[in-house]
C-alpha cells in the first residue's frame, strides 16, 4: 500500500476543519500522538511499520471536525466515513474508528446505548494498538494537557474493570512514553496520577 504523505494529510485536516482554531487544536494533537507513538515504537522495538504508525496517528481524530456540539463518542465513526469518502483504504480508515478508549465493543455500545452503529471498534494490528495507546497520553481538552499512564488508568477505570485491564496490557506491551520533552515544547499541563497497578 502506498501511504499518503504527512503533508497531504495536513491539507486534509485543513479541508475539514470548520475554523482555524479547530484545525490548530486537532492537528497539533494528531502530531503529538504521532510523535508519542513513533517514540514508543522505537524504544520498545515493536514490529509496527513506522510509516503506517505516523499516518494512522495523523488521521485518527479527523472526525472531531464533524462532531459539532453532538456526541463526541461519534468522532471515530465519523472519521472513518470521511476517510472512506476520500478514497483511503480500510486499513487507514480503521485508525479513526478503532482508537476510542481502549476499544469499543458491540456489548459496550448496546449496554451503554451509545449513538454509533453497533459493532466492534477494536484496535487489532500493532500499528492500530500503538496509535490508540499513544492517544491516551494527550488530551484536546481546554486547555490541552498531557497525561501519564497512571492518570489515564484512573480515568479509564470508570468504564469497568475490563477497560482498566485492557489499558494495563497496553502499558505492559508498549511501556510508558517519555513525555517531558513534549511537555516542555508545547507548554501544556502535565497531569500525573497515582502509581499504575500491574
Amino acid at each position: 500500500m502506498t501511504l499518503p504523505t504527512a503533508r497531504s494529510l495536513r491539507a486534509l485536516h485543513a479541508k475539514y476543519a470548520p475554523t482555524p482554531e479547530a484545525l490548530a487544536l486537532v492537528l497539533s494533537h494528531c502530531e503529538i500522538v504521532a510523535r508519542i507513538a513513533m517514540g514508543l515504537a522505537a524504544r520498545t522495538g515493536c514490529r509496527a511499520d513506522p510509516g503506517l504508525v505516523e499516518i494512522g496517528a495523523l488521521l485518527h481524530d479527523i472526525g472531531v471536525y464533524q462532531v459539532g456540539s453532538g456526541h463526541y463518542i461519534r468522532h471515530g465513526v465519523l472519521g472513518h466515513e470521511i476517510l472512506r469518502a476520500e478514497g483511503l483504504p480500510e486499513s487507514l480508515c480503521r485508525f479513526a474508528s478503532c482508537h476510542t478508549g481502549v476499544g469499543l465493543t458491540r456489548q459496550d455500545i448496546e449496554s451503554q446505548q451509545l449513538p454509533i452503529p453497533a459493532g466492534d471498534y477494536v484496535a487489532e494490528t500493532a500499528e492500530e494498538r500503538l496509535v490508540m495507546y499513544a492517544d491516551k497520553f494527550h488530551s484536546k481538552s481546554t486547555p490541552p494537557r498531557f497525561l501519564d499512564a497512571a492518570a489515564y488508568a484512573a480515568r479509564v477505570a470508570r468504564f469497568g474493570p475490563d477497560k482498566a485491564t485492557g489499558f494495563s496490557a497496553l502499558v505492559t506491551e508498549f511501556g510508558e512514553p517519555e513525555l517531558g520533552p513534549l511537555v516542555a515544547e508545547y507548554g501544556h499541563a502535565y497531569v500525573r496520577g497515582p502509581a499504575v497497578q500491574r
